[in-house]
Order: C-alpha cells, then structure tokens, then sequence
C-alpha cells in the first residue's frame, strides 16, 4: 500500500476518539489519500471467506458470498438492499444482506474478517430473518433487528437474535391517521429506519408500492405514534402540533428516512417532481430541495445525525456537500478547494452509519459508471472511498476497486453500500467486472455477491 500523506500538525489518536475530534486526527492511517492514477488490475473472483488484498489500493477485503451461499436458490443474487438503514450491529459481530430468500444475516469476527453462521443458520451458513423487507440492527442493542412483521406489513417488530424470538411493537394501523390505513395487499410498506438511541422509528406506509406511499409514520416509544400524509399535507398523531403542513405541495413518494436524532424524515419523490423534502417531525414544517436547483439537491445522498451529505454531479465527481437537515440551502463543500484538474464520469452510493450518531464521521461510498463502463481511466473511478466531513482538512481516503458494473436494466447492480457503526467496515454489491454469471430464472440479470472491505 502506498504511504499516506502525513499529517505533521495533528496527533494521530485511536479511532475510538476519531469521531468525537473530527477527522483531521486522520482515521484511517494507513490509506490511501493522494490523487494519483491506481490502475485496476484484472482479477478472477476469489473463493468467498478468503480475506484478499485489493491489489492496487491495498485494503483487506472479503467475499461474503458465493452462487453457493443459499442451496434454496442455487446462483442467486446478493446484495446491500438499497437506501437500507442499518446492516452491521453495534459491535460487528453480525451484519444482514438480501438475497432471494429475504434478509440474511451472517455471525463476523472483527479481527479476522471470517464470516461463520449463526445458531439456527441454514446450509450455507446464513440465517434468515423472519422480517419483511430490509430490516435494520438495533443502535444499541447487538441482538436486536427492527422490521415489520412478515405477515402484517404495517406492523413494527423485532427480532431477537439469542431467544430467537419476534416480538409485535407497534401496529401502525392503530395511529389513526387520515383517512385510516387498513391493513391489505393495498396497503404496504418499505424503509423502516430507527433513531440512533432506538427511540424512535419510522417506516413509509400505504399504497400498493414504493413510489406510492401517502403515509410517513413515525412512532415514538414514549410518546406514540404521529404521522404526516403527503398527499393530503395533513399531520396528526399523538403528539406535536396537528393541522396542514406550511408547503403547498402534494405528492406519493417512493423511499423515507429517519434523522440519527429523530427530529427529521427525509422523503424522496421521483418522477415528474424531481426532488426530495424534509418533514421535522417536531413541527408542520416541510422543507423541499429541487434535485436540479442552486441548493444542489440532486445525487445519491445519506443522512446523519442532523445533517445531509450528497452528490449533485457539479464540478467535479467527487464533489460532495453537506447541509443541515434545520436548513437545506446551507451547502457547504466537503472538498474545499476542489484540486484541479477536474475529474468527471462517475456515480457514487453513500453509506453514512456512524454520522446516524455524530455528523463528524467521514461518509464513506462507491463510485461506478453511469455507462456500465469496466475501465477505470482516472483517480477515484470504481473506488471505495471515504470523505473527511468536519471542515477541518478535506482528506479523501482510498482502499479499493469496486469492480462493480451498473446495467440500468437491473437497478440493483449498483454498488449499494453499509458502512458499520465505527467506520472500520464498509460492505457493497459487486458483480466483480460481470464475472460472477448470471441469475437463474431472472432474465439472465448479473449475478452480484456482498463484498466488505477493512478501512485501515
């Protein structure tokens, strides 16, 4: 691995205090930081639960999964389900993937980087959750998964992973929202998120799909439920003021996304709006961000504790900002100033995990091509990256090729990613330069398989 930039002027401390003191103390010593050209070497798959080294960026990294991981579907997909909320536990000894037998979750050893199978895993060494969806691990509990329940998808539970047990927590269709949801083919939901204490959680309910949903439902274990329809603009619940939000717009959405401290939902609306919109749950007050407006609202995004970082596709492809989610125009460059030259070409997905619980975190990310273009030709293309986000320096960190190939066809082979709560593992879907085949019976979509990568 190439050595990194030194940085003289400040003490190199645990990554333990990493994120209380901002990046500057500079995380992940042994990185990558420069920007020169890393050319990617061809490389066959490797057997899964090998740790390998990524040959031009140095970083350790693992094959979680293989076409043999799940002998219900022999060649099936795996992947980071997209815009999930949390896949690693507090204390990385689990983390969770979808496949074609729902959410998966695999037993980690740290310190090795070995995959092994939980109690009660089937062959092939995964443990199916008995949650809808994508379920998320608990913020402070590392036995504890919340979803919804796999036969009544309105309503909330959780799964413990030592008794093995799913216990109701809260059943949305009593939150007498307006006009009442009714539990039924249609009326779904997707996008549970929990706050970073675990106190409260959110989930997008109602309608016969994503990009349907009227209901942002948000239950507060204290307080109850409250809930906001967007097609309507009404709010109501248990709790904080009721009445007609201060915007005029009205709209389905498809994906929603709790704040780290629970005061913020994010709710993202696609096709002819072309933006997202901020609801403070404490309040009527929503917020829109034009994805194609001078506040640079467009791009892959992640949310933190109070804060919203995102990629617009301005100046330069790594070019990222961060705004308060109190206040959407108040952009500021993570990258400040932007070296020159100015690279272009490249997408990226966000993980964010640990700013969920301090908006000091690096956010970290993948970058692929929007062309599903093998060849990288320049510093960052196809790369797992992390970015210093605490205004001090704008420190970009480099670990490894992704070798994830985009078909638009197939919206999940982007490089979907989950960052762990301490920074130190970042997992993502890869269909490894397409050389992982093709999936049984799904129209011979690639194959992708979950790879993680140590950030050292």
């Amino acid at each position: 691995m190439a050595t990194p930039r030194i940085l003289s002027s400040l003490l190199v401390l645990p990554l333990a205090c990493a994120w209380l003191l901002g990046q500057g103390v500079q995380p992940y010593p042994n990185a990558i930081t420069d920007r020169n050209f890393y050319a990617k070497t061809a490389m066959a798959p490797p057997p899964a639960n090998v740790v390998f080294v990524d040959p031009d960026l140095g970083a350790p990294t693992l094959r979680v999964t293989d076409e043999n991981t799940d002998p219900r579907h022999p060649g099936g997909f795996f992947r980071n389900p997209p815009g999930a909320d949390n896949e690693w536990n507090v204390d990385n000894s689990k983390f969770s993937v979808q496949g074609h037998s729902g959410s998966l979750v695999f037993a980690f050893d740290p310190s090795t980087m070995m995959v092994s199978p939980l109690p009660g895993a089937g062959a092939g060494g995964a443990l199916q959750i008995p949650l809808r969806g994508a379920p998320t691990f608990s913020f402070v509990d590392p036995d504890l998964m919340y979803g919804t329940a796999k036969k009544a998808p309105l309503t909330i539970a959780t799964y413990r992973f030592s008794t093995a047990h799913v216990q109701t927590l809260y059943d949305t269709t009593q939150c007498q929202t307006q006009p009442p949801l009714v539990a039924g083919p249609q009326n779904s939901s997707t996008d549970l998120t929990v706050s970073s204490d675990d106190g409260r959680i959110e989930i997008s309910a109602g309608g016969k799909a994503v990009s349907f949903r009227p209901f942002v439902i948000v239950y507060d274990k204290q307080l109850g439920c409250r809930w906001y329809n967007t097609q309507t603009g009404q709010v109501g619940g248990a709790w904080g003021p009721v009445g007609q939000v201060n915007i005029a717009d009205r709209f389905l959405f498809g994906h929603s996304k709790l704040s780290g401290n629970g005061q913020y939902v994010r709710i993202g609306v696609g096709n002819k709006k072309a933006r997202f919109y901020v609801w403070d749950v404490t309040s009527l007050n929503v917020q829109s961000c034009e994805l194609h407006s001078p506040a640079k609202c467009a791009g892959y995004g992640a949310i933190g504790y109070d804060a919203y970082i995102n990629n617009p596709g301005a100046i330069d492809e790594m070019n990222s900002y961060i705004r308060p989610l109190a206040n959407l125009d108040q952009i500021r460059q993570l990258i400040n100033p932007l070296p020159q030259p100015y690279y272009w070409g490249m997408e990226k997905n966000f993980s964010w995990n640990p700013g969920r619980l301090n908006d000091n975190a690096p956010v970290c990310g993948a970058n692929y091509s929007p062309t599903g273009d093998m060849e990288v030709k320049q510093p960052y293309d196809g790369e797992v990256f992390c970015i210093e986000t605490d205004g001090v320096l704008s420190t970009i960190w480099r670990f490894a090729h992704d070798r994830a190939v985009w078909d638009p066809e197939y919206f999940w082979t982007q490089p979907f990613a989950s960052l762990s709560l301490d920074g130190r593992f970042f997992a993502f879907t890869s269909s490894w330069d397409n050389q992982l085949g093709t999936v049984p019976g799904e129209d011979d979509g690639p194959r992708t398989d979950v790879w993680i990568v140590k950030l050292d």
